[in-house]
């Protein structure tokens, strides 16, 4: 069991790493920036019809480390309520072996 844990961590970090060394000038871009290059592809007069919130708020783009520091807040939420939903599931189980 411990041997297939490790194995299992080492293949996580030589997909994550390789890349990273073997692709040295290729660009790792996100799903938001390659769905914008189709949608100019397909139609190169699309208005987009709504605007981000916080760019209206503070009336420019927000900084990419901005982004990522809400973007972890909200995994942080997202993933604390799972895990209390997780937890409430365990105890219930355990009071229910108790009765």
């Amino acid at each position: 069991m411990k041997k297939t844990v490790i194995a299992a961590i080492v293949a996580i970090f030589l997909i994550a790493f390789v890349p990273l060394f073997v692709l040295k000038d290729a660009e790792f871009g996100g799903s938001d920036d390659a769905g914008s290059v189709v949608v100019e592809e397909v139609d190169s007069s699309y208005e987009p019809w709504a605007t981000p919130v916080f760019e209206q708020l503070f009336g420019g783009e927000l900084p990419g480390e901005v982004e990522s520091l809400l973007f972890c807040i909200q995994t942080g939420i997202g993933v604390g309520i799972i895990a209390f939903i997780m937890g409430r599931f365990v105890e219930r189980k355990k009071w229910m072996k108790d009765q």
